[in-house]
């Protein structure tokens, strides 16, 4: 035994501190206590409401493959503009009478359909949009995204062998073709643009139209959150097809814009400006975060869901980017992503986007705290968080770095 060492122990005399939740762990495993709970008017409603979140995890993945029936089977668009009979629907979807009856009642328990008419009524029974389905019908974004859950379910079907092999090969990985092509975490260190940069059309085209569709709920809350009339002109680094770019373009018609991204995404978001009236307001620049030098001129740039994606070097090495782009007169960053810990959507930043990510290869979702630490590290002055309308929807971060400071 070493002497002179501290003691790090207490002191027998001193008695540890009471765990209350080891307590509560036990008490809430004891089927007696559950027994007890559910039969006493005050406890029961903690009882059923705890049984009903349980029975929700489980349940999940049918509910959502429900979601998923009802989206491929076209039944929100068939209820957009009112209500159809179940003869109706039945010749709409091509379904059995069993089988859709299984489906209608499926969506009215989950709110995405609801009963127009009196139970019994037969195939003249009416349906209509539930108050979610409604939502869903009215979102393009969501019925993209929605579609595009088929990969990650088929990744996340054995989940614990994902976890012992992470750097396995995923339907996710082959969608984001810059996952799977530009770098492993094994190969992070010294590497450079590798084969992102030089991805071909074929290979971008899917993720960038996903990306496209799901953007405008993030822009919405970015520009309600954000006043961007105070700026001269904004490089959306990262930019995909353009859609963030087109939406703040719509409502601010003074400001300048730039765009930058892979080669071959830049060319498909440069097709798509060229057909719109906004087209001569943009410059679509191609290249590599990593590998080419920034766009000039922007007083304000913009990282929209491009952070979370990339292990802590590449985002720090991206973060330099839009600090190279500010140039000697300096100005402001937003950085628009889900985060990690907001209040309110923690089960979207850490379960969801936790798994969502493993499957795809790289990146995590990040706290607000770690976003604004990366920023600092990057040459950036000051860093704060922005409340959004929906944090569910994006986290928001405001960065500033003021002018005639050396570039590192």
């Amino acid at each position: 035994m070493a002497d002179g060492l501290p003691v790090l122990s207490q002191p027998a005399d001193r008695p540890e501190p009471v765990d209350w939740r080891r307590w509560r762990d036990r008490l809430l495993a004891s089927p007696r206590f559950h027994r007890w709970a559910a039969a006493l008017p005050g406890l029961r409603w903690m009882t059923r409401r705890q049984s009903r979140r349980l029975f929700d995890l489980v349940a999940g993945f049918t509910y959502s493959q429900i979601l998923l029936s009802c989206v491929r089977l076209g039944l929100f668009e068939h209820l957009r503009e009112g209500a159809r009979s179940i003869a109706d629907l039945q010749a709409l979807t091509g379904l059995g009478e069993r089988s859709l009856d299984i489906l209608l009642r499926a969506g009215v328990s989950l709110d995405l359909l609801e009963w127009r008419s009196a139970q019994g009524a037969g195939p003249e029974r009416r349906v209509g949009l539930g108050m979610l389905g409604a939502v869903v019908a009215g979102s393009p974004a969501i019925v993209a995204l929605i579609e595009h859950h088929q990969a990650v379910y088929d990744d996340l079907k054995d989940p614990v062998d994902l976890l012992r092999h992470p750097e396995q090969s995923t339907r996710l990985r082959r969608y984001w073709a810059y996952a799977e092509d530009g770098y492993s975490v094994a190969e992070a260190e010294g590497y450079r643009g590798g084969q992102a940069r030089g991805l071909a059309a074929d290979r971008v085209a899917d993720y960038s139209e996903l990306m496209a569709a799901s953007q405008p709920l993030v822009a919405e809350q970015v520009l309600a959150s954000f006043d961007f009339s105070r700026y001269r002109c904004l490089l959306d680094l990262g930019g995909g097809q353009g859609a963030f770019i087109e939406q703040v373009a719509r409502q601010h018609p003074s400001l300048s814009l730039m765009l930058f991204d892979l080669p071959a995404v830049a060319d498909r978001a440069r097709a798509r400006f060229a057909a719109d009236a906004i087209g001569q307001r943009v410059t679509c620049h191609g290249g590599s975060f990593f590998d080419d030098e920034m766009p000039q001129g922007a007083d304000l740039v913009s990282l929209v869901r491009v952070l979370y994606d990339h292990p802590d070097e590449r985002a720090l090495s991206i973060l330099k980017a839009a600090r190279q782009a500010l140039g000697p007169r300096g100005g402001d960053l937003i950085l628009a992503e889900p985060m990690s810990g907001t209040p309110g959507a923690e089960a979207m930043g850490d379960a969801y986007f936790g798994f969502y990510l493993l499957a795809m290869g790289k990146g995590r979702a990040r706290s607000a705290e770690e976003l604004c630490a990366l920023v600092l590290a990057a040459g950036f002055d000051r860093a704060e968080p922005v409340k959004t309308r929906v944090p569910l929807q994006t986290g928001l971060i405001h960065a500033r770095v003021a002018a005639t400071r050396e570039i590192g």
